[in-house]
């Protein structure tokens, strides 16, 4: 990764993500999450305000050490233990069956091989465990979707691979999760490319 991947973009990401309309969404994706957390693109922590009382602890996955550092005053103010513990949300270090829920917010889109991380949050859920997400992706009407399509290219160089047509829950029922919740629709404030949202819960399929 070059310099403007690695110093520029967390930086841009912890601004852009800290609007108040994403505030919002963060609050309604994080407010039933339980017990042990797993968070996968954690980035600079702006999660950490919305962790309801039933959450025990965080395991928090971020490739971006950039990015952890700047979400260092919000981990140390969190009511529970917030711990980086993974860098590759493709790969997570940790057994079957450890998280009682998993959380993802704006993430899937960049992550390399979505799918292949959505089997591992499939993998380290507890049975009855749940994935609460929200994120931007492929847009419901056709006419916005061919902007998406244009617009791709672009956004991927300038925002560290960022995807805008991944289709999030075609995505999570190949991955093999059941959605038992979801919201779409376009994010206050946000251009219609980029603000195209999902937000539910996912559970392990039987």
């Amino acid at each position: 990764m070059g310099v403007y991947t690695e110093q520029v973009v967390p930086r841009v990401i912890n601004v852009a993500c800290g609007v108040a309309e994403a505030g919002r969404l963060r609050g309604r994706v994080c407010r039933d999450l339980t017990g042990e957390v797993v968070e996968i693109g954690f980035g600079s922590g702006h999660n950490v305000p919305y962790y309801p009382p039933a959450v025990t602890g965080v395991d928090a996955v971020e490739p971006s050490d950039v990015g952890w550092r700047l979400a260092a005053r919000r981990v140390e103010g969190a009511r529970v233990p917030v711990r980086r513990s993974g860098l590759d949300g493709q790969k997570l270090p940790f057994p079957d069956a450890s998280f009682d829920t998993a959380l993802s917010t704006w993430t899937l889109c960049t992550i390399p091989d979505a799918d292949a991380a959505l089997r591992e949050l499939r993998r380290v859920l507890k049975p009855g465990g749940t994935l609460h997400f929200v994120e931007h992706g492929l847009a419901p009407d056709a006419r916005v979707r061919r902007w998406q399509y244009r617009l791709e290219p672009l956004q991927k160089r300038l925002l560290g691979g960022c995807h805008l047509t991944r289709p999030i829950a075609d995505l999570l029922r190949t991955a093999g999760f059941t959605i038992g919740e979801l919201d779409v629709f376009y994010e206050k404030g946000a251009p219609k490319t980029m603000g195209a949202a999902s937000l539910g819960v996912a559970v392990p399929a039987p």
